[in-house]
């Protein structure tokens, strides 16, 4: 029987797909991380000025993978989460001195968790670096998945895998070659991103305002700065990305108003599609979908790249305990195993971010005051305060061995 040219090939080296070969490297494997977009900081579209909400257990991972101490000098604490809406009376909040962290999660640039992933690849024990490539063709047979891979805008090659894993984004190539079927809900609203300085020290709290304009989040950053993430109407955006300075720090004022004091300083803005997607299946025999191939969210809660990295801990999990145990790690068996643990975790985290959407838009009166009774009851209710903490934390339920600060072969 031919031997396979990789045991494991993953395909997208952004943040999830990196991450993995983070997590496999030095498990006695012989892995290939093909990436379309050359392996650095500026030439990746994934590694761009966005600002990532980390969660307490995505911190873990990374420090169990070596990457923490690269990313904490930068990296801004959230020690609170104030949860209001506008125009009512309602709000919540969660304190990490009542959950026991030191912090309830992390606020980093995407540009510099990538320089941090960047920095280690190359320095990983059995990870091939296959780049700039892009994969045309992908066939699952019973022995190996084949794909066919083109380097640059020359050769083709065809390469062998015991395993293939998707971490190619939410218009994921694997997923729509092998005809996984998705489901897919367009919000028909964007996210506008940019940082600002308010005028009153954030203190490290971040902030979730709703408006029925959509949701407005603030993030604390390093020097007093916030990254902003403002829901805009499909219609609306062109206007407000055409806003000067004033205007757009009027219009975020105006939603989120004065807790912070008037804002002196705003960058430059971007926009993004909001949808959900989430794959009908996770696993097949010889692939794997991790990170939004499997599940893209709605920034509401900050959950989408943590959910992700989650499914980064459990597939490694599973594979290095495949591998010790001398099972195919291609196999539906083993396979399967990666798509039971995360079901629960996937489908929870899908469906709150969801409801919250789509709860907080709707404008009918007796709505909106059960929202704002419902706010203030959540405040009341420690046991409800802490279990949602731990969630969103991504500390709850059955935890992997990196987010307990195990190595793979503890």
């Amino acid at each position: 029987m031919t031997v396979p040219d990789y045991d494991l090939l993953i395909v997208g080296g952004g943040m999830v797909g990196a991450s993995l070969a983070c997590a496999l490297a030095g498990q006695n494997l012989r892995i290939g991380l093909i990436e379309a977009a050359p392996f650095t900081v500026s030439a990746h579209p994934s590694y761009d000025d966005r600002t990532i909400a980390l969660a307490q257990g995505t911190r873990r991972i990374f420090q169990t993978l070596g990457l923490w101490e690269t990313l904490e000098p930068t990296a801004a604490p959230i020690r609170k989460i104030h949860i209001s809406e506008r125009g009512g009376i309602g709000f919540a909040h969660l304190d990490c001195r009542e959950e026991g962290v030191d912090a309830l999660g992390y606020v980093a640039e995407a540009r510099l968790i990538g320089a941090a992933l960047l920095a280690k690849l190359p320095t990983l024990s059995g990870v091939e670096l296959l780049c700039p490539a892009r994969l045309e063709q992908i066939a699952v047979e019973p022995a190996a998945a084949r794909a066919t891979v083109r380097w640059g805008d020359e050769r083709t090659v065809e390469l062998s895998a015991r395993l293939v894993v998707a971490a190619d984004g939410a218009r994921s190539p694997v997923r729509e070659q092998l005809g996984i079927p998705a489901l897919r809900w367009e919000y028909g609203q964007q996210a506008v991103i940019a940082n600002v300085t308010p005028t009153l020290p954030h203190r490290q709290v971040a902030y979730e305002r709703f408006t029925e304009d959509g949701p407005v989040a603030l993030l604390p950053m390093a020097d007093n700065r916030c990254a902003v993430v403002c829901t805009v109407h499909e219609p609306d955006v062109a206007a407000v990305l055409a806003l000067d300075d004033a205007g757009f720090i009027a219009l975020l004022h105006h939603r989120f108003g004065d807790r912070l004091g008037p804002f002196s300083r705003v960058g430059g803005r971007q926009a993004y599609p909001l949808f959900l997607l989430k794959s009908r299946e996770h696993a097949r025999t010889r692939v794997a979908l991790i990170g939004n191939a499997a599940h893209t969210l709605h920034p509401i809660a900050g959950q989408g790249f943590n959910l992700g990295i989650r499914d980064v801990a459990a597939l490694a999990e599973i594979i290095a305990d495949g591998r010790r145990d001398g099972r195919d790690i291609g196999d539906l068996a083993v396979l399967n195993r990666y798509a039971d643990w995360r079901r629960w975790d996937q489908r929870q985290t899908i469906a709150f971010t969801d409801a919250l959407t789509r709860l907080f838009v709707n404008p009918l009166s007796p709505v909106r005051a059960a929202r704002n009774l419902g706010l203030l009851a959540f405040d009341f209710c420690p046991p409800l305060k802490h279990w949602f903490a731990r969630q969103t934390m991504g500390l709850d339920g059955r935890l992997p061995k990196l987010a307990r600060g195990l190595p793979l072969t503890a």
